[in-house]
């Protein structure tokens, strides 16, 4: 394993400069993620686990967003490279009409009929009712946020990360504030619990959806085209855009749903079984925070230099961001072992909930580096390059044949604490390890979509 590029200096720059702006935006976002939950828990567990359970909504269609607008970023990362700016309006403005229209199925979904939706994942009657509440309010703003996430995807890919970071940072201090506010009560406001925390998260999604917006034509970015430009695009562009698109969004689509089919079988565990999955799940969120933004930085720089004839460039940039990943990983799961103790003592637990959450911070301390190896071939190789169909195919034969089958046997047929279920689904990680590998030394995942 070789180091010497660390003295690469023009790499390390290249890199930092989109990877420092995305990992602090997701460290403020996990932070106040985390104080959410930290507030929403001195309601309780069940109110912890309504929490966490509405949030799955979120994540699916966050995922999906998320499939759609890093597969077409693949078009502008590409563009960018060949330095035109045209094409990356229209494919802007395609993911925008594509995400609001995943987006508004979603907020039908939350608003009419919340009480169905979180039946899915428990049975715990106090869960639903306090979850619903939640959904009702929240799904309202989940168009701003696919009009966002689309114009925030297009901003990164063309390496206009600091607007992106002033804009979420801004709007998740707005929301965590006012949840705080509308929670407990303080100052002009009713104490409202749950729905407190939804009118908060809300506001700040769609407060990011106007600065984003505001920041764009102020300082008349390339993104800053009028509405006949965005949405001027021909069928046979969309056409070619959404061949590669389409199993970015699938694959999200099948493994986002695999994950909340997850939290479904750690819910019918037990009550505060998914709560620690909860507080949990904040805890890996924080330790994400620096391979999101190798991962983002490395899948802007492959698409850049795909588009600008580079290959071998290309290759060279994911294998070197795979070992920082790999060696960062070890050194987070180190942290996240000594917070333990710290953690636990944050949130209004019952005894069981305590050693519930101390197991899974040890098992994702353990796992976290064959995790982030996954993430940096994936979305630094694979999505980046273009290869979604591959994606798509090793993602739902991992975790539809190997990881959903094992949390079931683990929960249900061995009946498993919540811990070991959760170690039983990280061989579907272990599986995808040895595809990936093979897949990003052939090559094949190198995908040149616009010099064509």
């Amino acid at each position: 394993m070789s180091l010497s590029f660390l003295r690469d200096r023009s790499f390390l720059k290249e890199m930092l400069v989109i990877a420092v702006p995305i990992s602090f935006q997701q460290l403020i976002n996990a932070s106040l993620n985390m104080i959410d939950v930290i507030m929403v828990g001195q309601l309780g567990e069940a109110s912890i686990a309504a929490l966490g359970l509405s949030n799955q909504v979120f994540f699916v269609l966050i995922l999906l967003m998320f499939g759609t607008t890093s597969g077409m970023a693949i078009f502008t990362a590409q563009f960018w490279g060949k330095q035109e700016i045209e094409p990356i309006r229209k494919v802007l403005g395609m993911s925008i009409v594509t995400t609001s229209s995943i987006a508004l199925l979603f907020t039908l979904a939350a608003t009419i009929m919340p009480r169905t939706v979180l039946g899915f994942y428990t049975n715990d009657t106090e869960v639903i009712e306090i979850g619903a509440q939640y959904l009702r309010i929240v799904g309202f703003s989940y168009i701003p946020v696919a009009i966002a996430t689309s114009y925030i995807a297009v901003m990164r890919s063309i390496q206009l990360v600091r607007l992106t970071v002033v804009a979420t940072v801004s709007a998740l201090v707005f929301k965590t504030i006012l949840g705080y506010m509308l929670i407990f009560g303080i100052w002009i406001f009713p104490p409202l619990g749950v729905r407190g925390a939804a009118i908060g998260t809300a506001s700040g999604w769609t407060l990011e959806l106007i600065l984003l917006i505001g920041f764009i034509y102020a300082q008349r970015t390339p993104l800053a085209a009028s509405m006949q430009t965005l949405f001027s695009f021909d069928l046979s562009f969309f056409t070619r855009v959404l061949r590669t698109t389409l199993p970015a969004m699938a694959n999200e689509l099948f493994w986002s749903v695999g994950i909340t089919t997850y939290n479904a079988i750690y819910a019918h565990i037990g009550t505060d079984s998914i709560a620690a999955i909860n507080v949990n799940a904040t805890m890996e969120e924080l330790g994400f925070v620096v391979f999101m933004g190798l991962g983002n930085a490395c899948a802007v720089m492959v698409g850049n230099r795909i588009g600008a004839g580079k290959k071998d460039e290309a290759y060279e940039t994911v294998r070197r961001v795979i070992i920082l990943s790999v060696s960062a990983a070890w050194i987070v799961g180190l942290i996240v072992l000594l917070l333990r103790d710290t953690v636990v003592g944050l949130y209004d637990l019952s005894p069981s909930g305590v050693t519930n959450v101390r197991m899974l911070m040890l098992m994702m301390a353990c796992t976290l580096w064959i995790r982030m190896f996954n993430f940096s071939t994936f979305i630094g190789a694979l999505r980046a390059g273009g290869d979604t169909r591959f994606a798509l195919v090793m993602e739902i034969c991992s975790i539809w044949l190997i990881g959903v089958p094992a949390a079931y046997f683990a929960a249900f047929v061995l009946r498993l604490p919540v811990y070991y279920v959760y170690l039983f689904v990280i061989l579907e990680e272990i599986a995808k390890a040895f595809v990936s590998t093979w897949r990003f030394r052939s090559k094949k995942w190198i995908h040149d979509l616009v010099n064509i």
